[in-house]
């Protein structure tokens, strides 16, 4: 284990943190003008103009899905994609939007950090079985002082938190403004780690509670066994293996921390291959990110009992919840990484499929876009049992041959 207290500098050899006063001084400079994004809002000047297409872009033909297209709109669809075998067969994007824009996609990037903790696990940085402050002391007398790694991984503890996205009093909202995305408040943590080590909890295990700061304390380890910055690790273990068209971005608070519960943005193409990988048994084109395994425990699901009761449940009633991928315990196997206002990656191994849906709901939750956007992405895996219509996405769309396929 490493020492306690030491995070990650975001240069190397920096002495404490550039801010606001000091980032345009030497020695920070060497690094903020090269990263004015971490510091300031920052605007992109687009290479294309206009931006994006004042219509639609539309590719639907080869689903055999009724009433596609006005579901699609009628869900705050803003980008949609499917990835059959390792071919792009349909793609929807709404007007104003563009094929390759990034978006945010919110609590998907916990599924990432899943795979991140995973890739650890393989490597031996990382035992499930051991207690969070075995790797970050400073969680010492918070909720996380006695659960293991594998029950933050399954959020199968207990934690005074609430999820209430809407209320100002609530504890998420607390974690968004120490985290830089709300204006701070007086007496707020300063950031995301001083946040983590507020938390408290009445020192249960086993039933699943549904908890943003999870997924950031797991970050935290991931930092502590990696010496990287969240970001960095991002790279190294997960979006350097994907032969990904894009870039990703990640929010960062004030001391660099990334915003790992759900702070990443990026294309649907590039979310269709984190899904890709998954069916592929943990490989990606340019390297394995987790073993066949870890993959498979996901596939195979979580703990049903732990869910019980919950709204997803409510749903799919063999539901689970497994390594930061939501499990539907349906006989198609179906599992998902999902964020708040719509945001889906949704893997049927059944049919080879991966289905992203990028979202703007009015509303970060909803039960009953939950259950429309549900029946959709079943209707959609069920529609690719059979065989595909005859009038496919044109060639040029297809999913980009890979590094690996094209030696």
């Amino acid at each position: 284990m490493t020492t306690a207290g030491i995070h990650p500098p975001r240069y190397r050899g920096a002495a404490g943190q550039p801010t606001l006063d000091t980032w345009q001084e030497g020695p920070h400079n060497r690094w903020t003008f090269a990263h004015l994004g971490e510091m300031l809002p920052t605007a992109s000047v687009t290479r294309r103009f206009p931006a994006a297409p004042a219509t639609a872009t539309d590719r639907l033909g080869s689903l055999a899905v009724p009433g596609l297209r006005q579901r699609l709109e009628e869900s705050y669809t803003d980008a949609f994609l499917v990835l059959h075998h390792n071919n792009v067969i349909a793609e929807y994007y709404r007007p104003g939007f563009a094929p390759d824009d990034l978006h945010l996609v919110m609590s998907v990037s916990k599924s990432m950090c899943g795979l991140l903790v995973g890739a650890l696990v393989d490597s031996g940085k990382i035992v499930t079985s051991a207690r969070v402050v075995d790797y970050v002391p400073e969680l010492a007398g918070s909720a996380y002082d006695d659960p293991t790694v594998q029950h933050v991984l399954d959020m199968a503890l207990h934690l005074n938190y609430s999820e209430d996205y809407l209320d100002p009093s609530s504890e998420v909202q607390t974690h968004d403004r120490s985290s830089g995305w709300r204006t701070r408040q007086d007496g707020d943590p300063e950031d995301t780690y001083a946040f983590l080590t507020t938390l408290t909890g009445n020192g249960t295990v086993g039933r699943f509670q549904y908890c943003s700061a999870n997924t950031d304390v797991l970050a935290w380890i991931i930092e502590r066994v990696t010496g990287l910055r969240y970001p960095e690790a991002l790279s190294k273990y997960l979006w350097s293996k994907l032969d990904a068209e894009q870039d990703a971005t990640i929010t960062v608070d004030s001391s660099g921390f990334g915003f790992a519960n759900g702070g990443i943005s990026c294309t649907a193409r590039d979310l269709a291959r984190v899904g890709r990988l998954m069916l592929d048994g943990g490989k990606g084109p340019v390297g394995r990110v987790v073993s066949e395994a870890w993959a498979r425990s996901i596939l195979a699901g979580g703990d049903p009992q732990a869910m019980a009761g919950s709204s997803f449940t409510a749903i799919h009633p063999h539901g689970s919840y497994t390594r930061q991928w939501w499990c539907t315990g349906n006989e198609r196997g179906n599992i998902a990484g999902i964020g708040i206002y719509g945001q889906y990656l949704w893997l049927d191994p059944a049919t080879d499929t991966v289905i992203v849906k990028m979202s703007t709901w009015p509303e970060p939750d909803n039960e009953q876009l939950h259950a429309l956007e549900n029946q959709l992405l079943l209707d959609l895996s069920l529609s690719l049992d059979e065989p595909l219509a005859t009038k496919e996405v044109p060639a040029q769309e297809a999913a980009p041959e890979s590094k690996e396929t094209a030696a």
